[in-house]
């Protein structure tokens, strides 16, 4: 591991550990209020630490509220299988050999823990598999940070279930349903009373979302950025199945990696977790202000690789094109060929920005972060009015749209209605002038002149109304 520049954000730990199965992943949900792991009965589905930050609200002693932030933190089930066990996934992943992989990622998020809920199945009562988690907190000297929760108590006449959990010695039980969410107020009051002395977080300066084929790299990217092994590394193609956030700071701003599920061709899904898992990465992508597109250097653009491209520029995302393996390829390759290749296999994205990089060996790792908040700088300029104005009549007057009919277009109005992404509407005396081959010159000439130069600009025409002028200007 290469050294890094960066360090993890501190906030208190509580992490969510347990044998497979008993509502890990729903609990995080249920935590933060909305989905964030993938939640699946299939035992394997959660491997790599699954993070959130959540605002917890307790009572002060002058009957206010105090709000204390903690990041809570779903583990993958431990003992998912056995070494000598040949389980193979709906992605054709080999369980067993991840076994290793999957309980290290555990170990780590128990021991950089606060506070550790070890979830039991108050339904199914106590397994032996709970007693091992248990007796491994045990010899690492962990039970003092432990909280037992008994999950899947749906109401009062289920907390009798929860008892049998007194037997692993470490205290009773809290009964909360992640599915109805019974008692799960009282066990975050529990949490929060826990965790004293708290403070409070800025917010993230940048989400970054990491895209790409599987095998491209991803994981190994975010762990390179956060300087610790945050998500598990594998040659096994579909390692990664959730979104994961890694939070860290460096040269004192906030950043958000997120790594997301490797993709592949949509009709060889085989299963829900890879159907939610595409969807996780769908929405990383919403909830991103800049998307690192990783691709392997060392292979050719896939078709999966240019549906990605499509994807981000429905969604209008600043884009860094990042070459992950370098240092891989051939000595003699140029990197200005392989920009010209990149442009025709990726069409649409010729804007967006080339970064070379080797996540494993730690290189361009500055320059890409650098370039990723460049982008997000840019994608939130708003420029003035009568800049935009000046620019576009400069356009118009030098080349304009043609008519078959010999119409001939006006500027009416123009303005910057929005940024993220930077969003020009344009009043004209005919949209469908401005529409296909002279929109995208437009937009072409709009970036050689404004200071968006390697974003996305969304254009909006109409045509001019009733309304005034003066209107129009106002909002009305």
């Amino acid at each position: 591991m290469p050294r890094h520049y960066n360090r993890p954000m501190s906030l208190p730990q509580i992490a969510i550990v347990g044998r497979p199965n008993v509502g890990k992943s729903s609990l995080l949900n249920r935590f933060v209020g909305r989905r964030i792991s993938i939640v699946d009965a299939v035992p394997g589905v959660t491997r790599d630490r699954v993070s959130a930050v959540v605002e917890l609200l307790g009572p002060r002693e002058d009957g206010d509220v105090e709000p204390r932030w903690v990041e809570f933190t779903d583990t993958g089930g431990w003992g998912v299988y056995t070494t000598d066990e040949e389980r193979i996934d709906d992605a054709g992943c080999d369980l067993a050999s991840l076994t290793e992989d999957i309980e290290g990622q555990i170990g780590a998020a128990m021991q950089g823990a606060a506070v550790i809920l070890m979830v039991i199945d108050a339904s199914g009562g106590v397994l032996p598999l709970d007693e091992v988690v248990i007796d491994l907190l045990r010899k690492r000297g962990l039970l003092d940070r432990v909280v037992l929760v008994a999950n899947k108590v749906d109401d009062e006449s289920w907390e009798p279930h929860a008892l049998e959990a007194t037997s692993l010695g470490i205290g009773t039980a809290w009964c909360v349903s992640a599915t109805s969410g019974y008692g799960i107020r009282k066990l975050l009051e529990e949490v929060w009373r826990l965790v004293d002395g708290v403070e409070v977080p800025t917010d993230s300066d940048m989400n970054v979302a990491i895209v790409g084929c599987r095998n491209a790299g991803k994981s190994t990217l975010v762990n390179a950025l956060a300087g610790e092994d945050r998500c598990i590394v594998s040659e096994i193609a579909g390692t990664t199945r959730d979104a994961v956030d890694v939070r860290f700071e460096m040269e004192g701003r906030a950043f958000t990696a997120i790594d997301t599920a490797g993709l592949r061709r949509r009709k060889s899904f085989s299963g829900d977790v890879e159907y939610y898992a595409y969807h996780r990465m769908l929405q990383a992508i919403r909830r991103s202000d800049v998307v690192m597109f990783l691709i392997d250097a060392t292979r050719r653009v896939s078709q999966v690789d240019r549906k990605l491209a499509q994807e981000l520029q429905r969604q209008f995302k600043p884009v860094v094109l990042v070459l992950n393996k370098w240092d891989l390829v051939p000595e003699d390759t140029d990197p200005a060929e392989f920009a010209e290749y990149l442009t025709r296999q990726l069409r649409g994205l010729e804007y967006a920005p080339i970064v070379l990089v080797s996540a494993d060996a730690g290189e361009g790792l500055q320059d890409l972060v650098t370039m990723a908040f460049n982008l997000r700088q840019q994608s939130r300029h708003r420029e003035s009015t009568g800049t935009l104005n000046s620019v576009i009549e400069s356009i118009l007057k030098h080349r304009g749209p043609s008519s078959r009919l010999g119409t001939q277009a006006k500027l009416l109005y123009v303005s910057q209605v929005a940024t993220n992404p930077p969003t020009i509407a344009m009043v004209v005396n005919d949209p469908k002038l401005f529409q296909g081959r002279y929109e995208r010159y437009l937009m072409n000439r709009l970036r050689e002149e404004l200071p968006f130069s390697e974003v996305p600009i969304r254009l909006l025409f109409s045509r001019r109304s009733r309304k005034s002028l003066q209107d129009l200007k106002t909002g009305q």
